[in-house]
């Protein structure tokens, strides 16, 4: 009899088990604590939420509540520090984090020094990051500037050292390095300039076939290039020393290439 007591007991602790979840997530400390909403569970007997644990550590504090917070400094957890926090909650009931936001890195990187030679090797040097966030490359060209790429931030406070190989227009060239984080905002640094050594890129013919060519010094050549309609609309972008304009209809674009704008006009033959 004693021995189906303790069976019973086992499978009414493994059913118990069974039936909680793990909800979690992760991200950086950035100053502020974060918040729960907690129904009750689905028989209406005590709240969803049984154990809350950051990094490795249960929350020292009441979670029997509808809304609670999970307040970091309990942790000692630093500003930048990665934190994890893992939900354990009954099967029926969904608890949900209100604000997720604020454990997502911020843009906070001061550009110590930004410096690009003429083949158009950009380096730069940040402190004061806050969280890894992608540094967006912007080069100035065709009256805006366009991303030319992206390299992972390292998201420490102290001095970081980056490099990136962009592809040089003629002429003077305009770079600077940028973030956006959570907020949709852009953080960009002071710009810098260096004259390329690439030769001017023209573009032939005016009146448009089939192709439209790009040539430097006589030779074929390879440049960035985007095609608009009359109305401004984007048709094809890419980079290659010709733009197949056979499935254009007939009429008036504008092409940018190089670090210049021209018009062409699409005809039937």
């Amino acid at each position: 009899m004693k021995g189906f007591v303790i069976f019973l007991f086992q499978i009414s602790c493994f059913w118990s088990f069974s039936q909680e979840k793990l909800f979690s997530v992760e991200g950086s400390f950035q100053g502020k604590n974060l918040f729960v909403s907690n129904p009750p569970q689905s028989d209406g007997f005590g709240f969803c939420v049984s154990k809350v644990v950051v990094n490795g550590e249960i929350l020292p504090a009441s979670i029997q509540s509808a809304n609670f917070e999970i307040d970091f400094s309990l942790f000692k957890i630093q500003k930048g520090e990665k934190v994890f926090v893992v939900l354990t909650h009954a099967d029926g009931c969904e608890p949900q984090f209100i604000n997720p936001e604020v454990l997502l890195p911020k843009s906070t990187f001061v550009c110590v020094s930004l410096k690009a030679n003429k083949d158009g090797v950009i380096n730069w040097q940040t402190k004061n990051e806050n969280g890894s966030l992608d540094f967006i490359i912007e080069q100035f060209r065709w009256g805006r500037w366009v991303e030319v790429g992206q390299v992972k931030g390292e998201g420490s406070s102290t001095i970081n050292n980056y490099t990136f190989q962009l592809t040089p227009h003629s002429g003077t060239n305009k770079v600077r390095i940028s973030q956006k984080d959570n907020s949709g905002d852009k953080h960009s640094s002071q710009e810098t300039s260096f004259q390329s050594a690439v030769p001017k890129v023209k573009m032939s013919p005016a009146k448009v076939t089939d192709y439209l060519y790009f040539k430097s010094n006589g030779m074929s050549t390879k440049t960035k290039f985007e095609v608009y309609d009359a109305f401004g609309n984007l048709l094809k972008l890419g980079f290659g020393e010709k733009v197949d304009c056979q499935n254009l209809v007939n009429g008036v674009y504008f092409v940018n290439f190089d670090n210049t704008t021209e018009k062409f006009i699409k005809i039937n033959e």
